[in-house]
């Protein structure tokens, strides 16, 4: 995937300053391929996360806008244009992210599903955005320095990047989202991978993060129609359990006519049948994002009961 994100960036339309691939101890040949783009690369001892790896690269940039990309996407050529036309357009700019495509790579269901749902939710997402995405986000390196970088101690891929964001914006950093700068998701998700995703790398950090802000932006993935369909979701858990078969069906029709827009979405760009299959996939994805939320609202109870257990990255106890 490096060699197709790589590729990608090559034929921009703008060309970066440089380009800095940190190799976070990989065994795939990534440093081979990244040199053969002409990068600069950063090679780590061992692994160690990709927040240390970004924040590695960043502190090695020479540019004060740093982009950052994950491997597994292909940036579009007039991406890099757009990025710094919104930062000569508006100087107190913080930050810049982009979306995914509505073209991912990967062919199979569960992929097209879950890669036009970030799609989506980019798209219906606030300008004035809550949150960083290092799949695609710019940043000025003042700021991203003065907030003190990704939090390190996220040793694998979850949301070091919303978490940064959220420091970013505590610091009255603003960020801009702009759907029309995109990249091609070429990851392949399996049913498996996409759940244990959302629940363990997703929900209950974020509702971690959340609930330790005392604040829920409006926006992206906790809007309001998306809070109120996780609230359906737990009476429907509720009434599969007792039994009560027409409160569930009813809380099943909710949720559905709450995310119709999603659902009119991918009949436009995939067909009415795919949109139809997408419907119960969408529906459990709430039902499980309820029972995350459960788990991250107890570990944030530990936390504050014992502060120095179950600490999410980020927080400092005393």
């Amino acid at each position: 995937m490096l060699d197709e994100c790589l590729g990608a960036l090559s034929r921009s339309a703008v060309k970066p300053l440089e380009c800095i691939v940190v190799d976070d101890a990989s065994t795939d040949g990534a440093q081979l391929v990244a040199e053969r783009h002409g990068a600069r690369v950063i090679v780590l001892g061992e692994r160690q996360g990709p927040a240390r790896a970004r924040n590695v690269g960043a502190l090695q940039a020479h540019g004060n806008l740093i982009l950052f990309l994950d491997a597994d996407v292909c940036i579009h050529a007039d991406a890099l244009g757009r990025i710094l036309d919104n930062f000569r357009r508006d100087p107190s700019l913080d930050a810049v992210i982009g979306a995914y495509d509505d073209a991912p790579a990967a062919r199979p269901f569960v992929s097209q599903y879950r890669n036009l749902l970030h799609c989506f939710t980019h798209r219906a997402g606030r300008a004035e955005a809550s949150t960083f995405w290092a799949g695609c986000g710019a940043i000025r390196k003042e700021a991203f320095l003065a907030c003190g970088g990704f939090d390190d101690r996220c040793d694998r891929p979850a949301i070091e990047d919303i978490e940064l964001g959220s420091r970013l914006k505590a610091n009255g950093g603003r960020i801009l989202l702009d759907a029309s700068v995109q990249v091609q998701h070429l990851k392949e998700w399996t049913f498996a991978n996409m759940v244990m995703t959302d629940i363990f790398d997703r929900g209950i950090p974020w509702t971690r993060v959340i609930l330790r802000a005392g604040s829920m932006p409006d926006d992206l993935n906790v809007r309001w129609s998306q809070r109120l369909s996780v609230a359906l979701a737990f009476l429907l858990m509720a009434a599969v359990y007792l039994g009560n078969s027409k409160t569930a069906i009813g809380c099943a029709f909710a949720i559905i006519g709450l995310n119709w827009s999603f659902y009119t979405f991918l009949a436009a760009v995939r067909g009415v049948l795919f949109a139809s299959r997408a419907v119960p996939l969408h529906v459990l994805f709430h039902i499980y994002s309820a029972v995350a939320f459960l788990l991250g609202a107890c570990l944030h109870l530990v936390s504050l009961i014992r502060p120095s257990a179950s600490e999410l990255p980020g927080e400092q106890t005393s």
